[in-house]
């Protein structure tokens, strides 16, 4: 049996949801354990594009099992869109198929007006939030003023917590000249969702470890990045959960013990959504890519950031993760470049650094030390095996698994699931 955590080692986006969809075949139960619909998982097979926002990918698979866990916050009218467009597609949303924790913290619509109230505030340190109500959301959990999805099935327990926050809530909204929200019609829609959503709920962490009692093998999907994490990443400008691989233990109730391994998923290449430091970043190279049509954000359809692969970002995101092997997506992304570059150390203040300071100043104060290595005239799209790869190409993998002290895997050469070359079978 093998219990693996997918753990993204840059700033989310890294292609998490194309290599969760691969190892699904391995697995029997798909777990997304943090975050909510601010992050999106894209996946192509048979060559159809889903787009997955709170539903683990595993879904696609018709015999696999997802979770929604406790970790996760929820907004649940959303999510009850998430269940109709896959239906709508021919794939089956049953609760014989999708069980949601009935701990998950609630996303409302006061959340949202927050979310968007407190980032227009910030002037010019805007973080770059969605907008999705996330960190309001998860700031209600550890305030305890949260909304859980038990809750949903309670008419009279929500309602009364409903009016409490709300009490606080809109004499901000209205000072702010918004509308303020209306308890009663908060909870009607809440209630609606609850009911369509009860079939759902459970204690995810019992079926959990009674599933791994009977031998059952679970995959633990990562949302957003390393770097995006509120403890370890380029604070503030984070999200509001942790991303890293402790995460999924906390956020699904399955202790640290039981897990056998972790797969660290980055680009060939470096990209960010939202404002904070991306040293590597480089005009040209973003414009390239979104030429191509490239990178542009999967719940938002921004621009991402682009840039030059970080080698100290992701050596660091193997320490903070515990990652076993390294999975490395989009390297299609580079093909026709005859130079490449790879931020193999930051410069501060005359000093090399091998891992990322902390403090937001001294990171945006650095400068990445580059090494520049052959590109490749050919595609490598068509590649189905290590060997079908330019020459070039497998230098440059090699170099980043050495740089990052991670061996390599896996390589993604195309957005659909076949297009993906295993480098180390054992290590997979």
């Amino acid at each position: 049996m093998s219990n693996t955590i997918i753990a993204g080692a840059q700033w989310g986006d890294e292609g998490k949801g194309k290599i969760v969809d691969y190892l699904t075949q391995d697995a029997d139960i798909v777990i997304r354990a943090q975050g909510g619909n601010n992050a999106g998982h894209t996946v192509i097979t048979g060559g159809k594009r889903f787009v997955l926002h709170l539903i683990p990918s595993g879904i696609l698979w018709p015999d696999k099992t997802c979770v929604i866990a406790n970790g996760v916050v929820l907004d649940p009218v959303a999510l009850l869109e998430e269940i109709d467009d896959l239906r709508a597609e021919g794939i089956a949303v049953e609760p014989e198929r999708l069980r949601i924790s009935d701990a998950a913290h609630v996303v409302l619509p006061y959340h949202r007006d927050l979310d968007r109230l407190r980032e227009d505030t910030r002037g010019e340190c805007k973080i770059g939030t969605t907008g999705r109500g996330i960190g309001p959301t998860y700031a209600d959990k550890i305030e305890r003023w949260g909304i859980r999805t038990c809750d949903l099935l309670k008419p009279r327990r929500l309602r009364e917590r409903v009016e409490v926050r709300l009490a606080q809530v809109n004499p901000l909204l209205t000072a702010a000249g918004l509308e303020p929200a209306d308890p009663a019609a908060v909870c009607e829609t809440a209630l609606a969702a609850g009911e369509r959503l009860a079939p759902y709920l459970t204690s995810t962490v019992a079926f959990l470890h009674a599933a791994m009692e009977s031998g059952k093998e679970l995959l633990f999907e990562g949302a957003q990045g390393t770097f995006l994490d509120i403890d370890h990443g380029t604070y503030p400008y984070v999200t509001s959960s942790n991303t890293t691989s402790g995460g999924a233990c906390t956020g699904s109730g399955i202790p640290p013990n039981r897990i056998d391994r972790v797969v660290g998923v980055a680009k060939a290449y470096t990209t960010r959504v939202g404002a904070g430091p991306c040293l590597t970043e480089d005009a040209a190279f973003s414009e390239r890519l979104h030429a191509m049509g490239r990178e542009f954000g999967a719940t938002t359809g921004r621009k991402r950031r682009c840039g030059w692969f970080d080698a100290v970002l992701v050596r660091y995101a193997g320490m903070l993760n515990g990652i076993d092997s390294l999975a490395i997506t989009n390297l299609d992304g580079l093909d026709g470049l005859n130079t490449l570059r790879i931020a193999v150390a930051y410069e501060l203040h005359g000093r090399l650094l091998e891992f990322p300071p902390s403090d937001p100043e001294d990171f945006a104060a650095c400068r990445p030390v580059y090494e520049e290595v052959h590109g490749w005239p050919e595609e490598v799209s068509g590649a189905a095996a290590w060997e079908d790869l330019p020459d070039n190409a497998r230098s440059y993998l090699d170099r980043l698994s050495a740089l990052t002290r991670l061996p390599l895997a896996l390589v993604s050469v195309g957005p659909d699931r076949h297009q993906t070359i295993v480098r180390n079978a054992q290590n997979r």
